[in-house]
């Protein structure tokens, strides 16, 4: 990318950074073993979507389904039009909602904070996903399962990065444990103001946004522009 268009984007993200509430980082703690979040950049995010396609095929997501996406939206600051990106996931929230909803206890969360879905408990009623706020959850139309990003638990527990964050080209995801100090996560959060989606619900995502507009912190069930994922027969 030229470095005209990474200034485009930078200034942009500059300009619509400040104004959504401040998220309060997590309070370390190694006694309880690593606590996974992800911090995002979005002066980095291009909207490219190599995060929804790696997602897809690295956890064969069916047609028509996502896990993560990049929203864009058309905003307006102080009289400038632009454009904002705004990547989606599971928050994997500290007080996650689509825990105490599910009757038969299919969706749990790890001791790692990984919320997830026990395909062989699911029946597939979709009380979780009409509880989460952030419209990151699914009815999986080849399981007839609740379907969901989980980090790419499987790749946490090898010891990889989430084939998102490993393929984001801009580099604006940014994965790792909030339990320890040292880590990227960590560092970027007390050294940069971040916000989170929909704060005032009380649910504490752990996927902070740094840049994050205020406007854009309280619609995370925009409709996506630009690009989504379809089905298209013989292929």
């Amino acid at each position: 990318m030229g470095s005209g268009r990474r200034s485009l984007f930078a200034g942009l993200a500059a300009s619509l950074s400040g104004t959504a509430a401040a998220a309060e980082p997590p309070v370390p703690s190694r006694a309880i073993g690593p606590r996974w979040g992800m911090v995002v950049d979005l002066a980095r995010c291009i909207g490219c979507q190599a995060c929804t396609v790696s997602c897809i095929m690295e956890n064969d997501v069916p047609p028509d389904s996502v896990r993560t996406i990049v929203n864009t939206y058309e905003v307006v600051k102080d009289g400038v039009p632009g454009m904002a990106m705004l990547p989606r996931l599971c928050n994997h929230c500290n007080e996650p909602p689509c825990i105490p909803v599910c009757p038969v206890g299919a969706t749990f969360q790890r001791d790692d904070g990984i919320v997830v879905v026990n395909a062989d408990v699911c029946v597939g009623c979709a009380y979780c996903v009409q509880a989460c706020p952030y419209d990151a959850r699914f009815i999986n139309h080849e399981t007839q399962k609740a379907d969901k990003c989980t980090f790419c638990a499987h790749r946490v527990d090898a010891g990889l990065l989430p084939a998102c964050v490993e393929s984001c080209v801009g580099g604006a995801r940014i994965f790792g444990d909030l339990n320890d100090p040292n880590s990227t996560v960590r560092r970027r959060l007390a050294s940069e103001e971040s916000a989170v989606l929909k704060p005032e619900l009380g649910t504490e995502p752990r996927v902070f946004y740094l840049g994050l507009d205020d406007v854009l912190a309280h619609k995370p069930e925009g409709t996506p522009t630009l690009w989504r994922p379809q089905h298209q027969e013989g292929i």
